[in-house]
């Protein structure tokens, strides 16, 4: 199913303006006014999931749940957490929500250094370099972290970089492997398909352990917990960013643990530095054919996005989410993918 990422009434995209896309039947949605730790409740899932329903589209990914800091860095407290957690993908089942895509990236979620680096064709899109990022002062906190959804205060950042000090990469991994054996069970009795999503980009930044970078990394952790309940999010550029990920080969090592995909190209500029493009292979680095090709060859069945694009046509609004080069991304994935012999 062909899906498109909404951020709620606050979203400059209307839910109205994304049914109009051709193909596009599931909408990618979250709640945004509930703290991280909190309880989703059934009532709040139910409400998102309604207001969908009302254009002719369906709620088909949650996306996400944070996972609070306490369970990635394996305090005392993350009990608590853990079966707050539970009691969300519980809820969300509940709602008939089939998949939840969640991270497990400490302290920052994806990070750009760029949010409108102007390409040759006069358009603006997201862009990382490594060179930049080390220029960026954590001392202010995250102020000058471009687009950063989650503000922290310059002692706030600072205790947590303290924190993860002493979280070195197996450690994380442990404690990726505690939550698991404790969500993925809930998971499967509430029909949820948890679709982890790689680190973004899949590299170490600020010091801090990422563990989700390849695909030797996403087999371990299908190898944890041994259920169908416990899958991937496939992000094709996330992935591609490392040159070393063979994104063909990647999907058919997972299979059917691939809940979820969000297909879009990038182009490397360089080590650890690149641009994300216009969604056809002939802009990036990405043979998003090939890849089309070999998640028909694995039987996939589930939810599809466009994922970021490109701000084009003089639009304003959230940096990587407009409506125009989305849109257009969508058209040619359901190309790509009626070339396949998909649906």
């Amino acid at each position: 199913m062909l899906t498109f990422r909404w951020f709620g009434p606050r979203d400059p995209v209307s839910l109205s303006q994304i049914r109009q896309i051709p193909a596009v039947r599931g909408i990618v949605g979250s709640l945004f006014d509930i703290p991280v730790g909190d309880v989703w409740s059934f009532e709040s899932v139910e409400r998102l999931r309604d207001e969908v329903e009302r254009v002719d589209l369906s709620l088909s990914v949650i996306e996400s749940v944070p996972v609070h800091e306490d369970i990635k860095l394996g305090l005392v407290t993350r009990d608590r957490y853990i079966d707050n957690y539970c009691e969300s993908i519980s809820n969300i089942g509940r709602a008939g929500v089939p998949v939840l895509c969640y991270n497990f990236m400490p302290v920052f979620d994806w990070v750009r250094t760029d949010l409108s680096l102007a390409l040759p064709d006069g358009s603006n899109a997201l862009a990382f370099d490594e060179r930049a990022l080390a220029r960026i002062d954590l001392s202010r906190g995250t102020a000058d972290l471009p687009g950063w959804a989650t503000r922290y205060s310059a002692s706030e950042l600072g205790t947590l970089l303290e924190a993860y000090r002493n979280v070195e990469p197996e450690k994380l991994w442990d404690n990726l492997s505690y939550f698991l054996e404790r969500v993925v069970p809930v998971a499967s009795d509430s029909n949820v398909a948890m679709a982890l999503h790689p680190d973004d980009p899949p590299w170490s930044i600020f010091g801090l352990p990422r563990i989700i970078t390849s695909g030797r990394a996403l087999e371990r952790v299908i190898g944890m917990v041994d259920a169908d309940a416990n899958g991937i999010t496939f992000c094709a550029g996330s992935l591609a960013a490392d040159p070393d990920n063979d994104l063909v080969e990647i999907v058919r090592c997972m299979g059917p643990r691939v809940h979820f995909v969000h297909l879009r190209n990038i182009k490397r500029t360089g080590p650890h530095s690149f641009q994300e493009t216009a969604h056809p292979s002939e802009f990036g680095d990405v043979d998003m054919r090939a890849v089309a090709n070999a998640l028909r060859e694995v039987g996939f069945e589930g939810p599809i996005r466009s994922d970021h694009g490109r701000m084009i046509w003089g639009e304003t609004g959230q940096p990587g989410y407009g409506l125009y080069d989305r849109a257009l991304g969508a058209a040619y994935l359901h190309g790509l993918w009626e070339g396949t012999g998909g649906s």
